[in-house]
């Protein structure tokens, strides 16, 4: 490697680095819990910015005619997302007044912001639509240089394979279904577990495993407290919450 050039390899060397110094923050949706915000809106995303988020999390879908878009559930106001098409689905209003946003002006709007990108591709009904979504995800984030600055979490099986095939080698995917051990997601390629954390309160040697394969260990959707405080004392690496502001205070009082 030539003194002085940075490869995409090494920004994520560096970054895996940053997990064994402290327990990261993602806002779950963006920061979405305040005033003018709504989950996945792109005010969510910035508003994460603002008050220093690791990372921000929202959720992607693709639509009948091959456009993705950013939204939880699999409708909206009464429009069946991965079998509509994308005019029908982005005329829909959000609770802030802001539209159902595209992938491209999710990507676009991260590009002037710090917080990692945590995107979740949604168990779609199609998995040949499904697959097809994952190509055109890394096409979208490759076009806009932000390979280094992403991470991929899927509760579909089919689709943590694909992100970890199509992806370039290293990129951090997580499976997020909790039905399989560290073990099994080391040797699937991924680069460790995203749990509910009362999956990992049922299986908290999962946490010391996932650490001796050199997995990371992320918990959602830890909202309380107490749920917080037991995710940080037992080493978990990043926490994904509605409540990005109370977990760093208990961050900083650590």
């Amino acid at each position: 490697m030539k003194k002085g050039i940075i490869t995409f390899a090494s920004l994520l060397m560096i970054s895996a680095s940053a997990f064994a110094q402290m327990t990261c923050v993602v806002a779950h949706r963006g920061y979405w819990d305040t005033d003018g915000s709504a989950q996945n809106s792109i005010r969510a995303l910035v508003k994460a910015d603002s008050i220093g988020c690791y990372g921000s999390e929202f959720d992607v879908w693709l639509t009948a005619d091959k456009k993705l878009v950013v939204n939880h559930d699999a409708d909206i106001n009464g429009v069946h997302i991965e079998t509509s098409k994308a005019k029908d689905v982005l005329a829909q209003k959000l609770r802030n007044g802001e539209n159902v946003p595209t992938l491209e002006q999710y990507l676009d709007q991260s590009l002037s912001l710090k917080p990692r990108l945590i995107l979740e591709l949604k168990a779609h009904q199609d998995k040949k639509h499904e697959e097809e979504a994952v190509l055109a995800i890394l096409k979208l984030v490759k076009a806009r240089n932000l390979e280094a600055n992403i991470e991929y979490i899927t509760f579909s099986k089919e689709a943590f394979q694909n992100f970890i095939k199509y992806a370039p080698k290293g990129t951090p995917v997580f499976y997020l279904s909790g039905d399989l051990s560290p073990r099994e997601i080391k040797e699937m390629g991924g680069a460790g577990i995203d749990y509910h954390y009362k999956v990992l309160k049922k299986n908290p040697w999962w946490i010391d495993e996932c650490h001796a394969l050199n997995l990371r260990v992320n918990a959602w959707t830890v909202n309380k407290e107490k749920d917080m405080q037991w995710c940080i004392k037992h080493g978990v690496d990043i926490i994904t919450t509605n409540a990005p502001e109370l977990l760093q205070q208990l961050l900083l009082e650590k």
